[in-house]
């Protein structure tokens, strides 16, 4: 009898320890997960399914910015384009539209890191990575952020997203991305959405595309020439997925060609 009494005993003992312990771990799962939620790019499913119909109106990138709430930077609610000229591999946005864009964010009581950090964009191939174009914008445009972030989605859903820090010694750190339904959102919207698409997306040729520079004086000499100055320097700082759209586009494109003398007219 006393031995089944000592042995009830040590059962009582062990149980508040096996249940401190689950709670424990428990609560170490828990903190686990705000940790990884904190650092991972969110989007809301509708602002989602607007990007997916964006990228797939047409095979140009597209590019905007992601709109977050206050108390979740890395959260984004909305995908907000401005007015751009789009090309196969490059997006530009229009200076003035930028200006207008932030100022009626700032209208609406947002903060800068609510609309301004989070640099969202399209590839029409099957690659995320960043080419050589996307690092150099995202360097010159965000580089005097305390922070902001650079996505890319392809056009097989894959996904890139980097954080970077610009404050103490600064850094960069590539997060995963999810969409989340834990919170309410609204329904898809075609009909507006088309008309933002058709108000703000310009597409242009990207191999005809003249700059002010390619133009300038000094390089008058190159003016008989059918490809623009730096078209090889450019062509060899793509990845090699974006190397393989524009030669796919030269081969869909047979009345670019002379026949006789075998060169290139753009």
């Amino acid at each position: 009898m006393k031995k089944e009494e000592n042995k009830l005993q040590e059962q009582a003992k062990a149980e508040p320890q096996a249940t401190l312990k689950q709670i424990a771990k428990t609560s170490g799962s828990q903190a686990e997960k705000r940790r990884s939620k904190r650092f991972t790019l969110r989007f809301c499913p509708t602002a989602w399914a607007k990007l997916l119909y964006f990228r797939d109106k047409m095979d140009n990138e597209i590019g905007g910015f992601g709109v977050t709430g206050i108390d979740d930077l890395l959260f984004v609610k909305e995908f907000a384009t401005v007015k751009q000229e789009v090309t196969g591999v490059s997006v530009k946005f229009d200076d003035g539209a930028v200006a207008d864009f932030f100022d009626s964010q700032v209208d609406l009581s947002r903060r800068p890191e609510q609309f301004a950090r989070v640099w969202l964009h399209t590839h029409p191939a099957d690659s995320p990575s960043p080419s050589a174009i996307d690092e150099e914008t995202f360097q010159r445009v965000f580089n005097n952020c305390q922070w902001a972030v650079m996505f890319v989605l392809a056009q097989n859903s894959k996904t890139y997203a980097r954080l970077s820090f610009n404050v103490g010694p600064g850094g960069q750190v590539l997060i995963p991305t999810e969409v989340d339904y834990s919170e309410d959102f609204g329904a898809s919207n075609r009909e507006i959405w088309d008309a933002e698409y058709a108000a703000n997306v310009k597409t242009t040729d990207w191999l005809t595309t003249r700059s002010a520079q390619e133009a300038s004086p000094t390089r008058n000499e190159l003016s008989g020439c059918a490809l623009p100055y730096d078209f090889i320097d450019e062509f060899e700082r793509m990845e090699p997925a974006e190397r393989q759209f524009v030669l796919d586009e030269l081969a869909d494109r047979p009345h670019l060609w002379d026949e006789e003398e075998e060169v290139m007219f753009l």
